[in-house]
């Protein structure tokens, strides 16, 4: 997996171990200034307890993408088993790496932060309600 994702990884990005995943990020040097501080996540790929898991934040970022993702995925005769950005799988042969590569290869690195900044811009946090004070 990890040979497929570096084979289409648009230039910019780096590899690094970030929350205990291998991730394809936007270099801080290119963002600084994150919600979490932590390098913008493109990809990572994860081993979980009863999976392998391959987090696609570029096209959770971009929803308009899902919709053709699902139906290639589907059209690929594999099961597709995916959580918000997360595709769940126990071997390599349970994905289309075709399909995989091409995701990847899909968004470079300027659109993906257009992506991001966009989103920051138009966010609004939600206030919290005070309970009400017990009496």
């Amino acid at each position: 997996m990890r040979d497929v994702v570096l084979a289409n990884l648009p230039e910019g990005y780096e590899e690094i171990m970030d929350f205990g995943m291998i991730s394809y990020v936007v270099p801080l040097s290119v963002v600084p200034k994150t919600y979490n501080g932590h390098p913008l996540m493109y990809a990572s790929l994860a081993d979980q307890k009863n999976h392998m898991a391959l987090y696609l934040m570029c096209l959770y970022t971009h929803n308009e993408d899902m919709g053709w993702f699902e139906e290639r995925y589907a059209a690929s005769g594999k099961k597709l088993d995916m959580g918000k950005s997360c595709v769940r799988f126990k071997k390599l042969d349970d994905l289309p790496l075709d399909l995989i590569g091409e995701v990847i290869g899909m968004t470079p690195m300027e659109r993906y932060v257009s992506f991001y900044e966009e989103a920051r811009a138009n966010y609004t946090p939600r206030k919290r309600e005070k309970k009400a004070a017990a009496k």
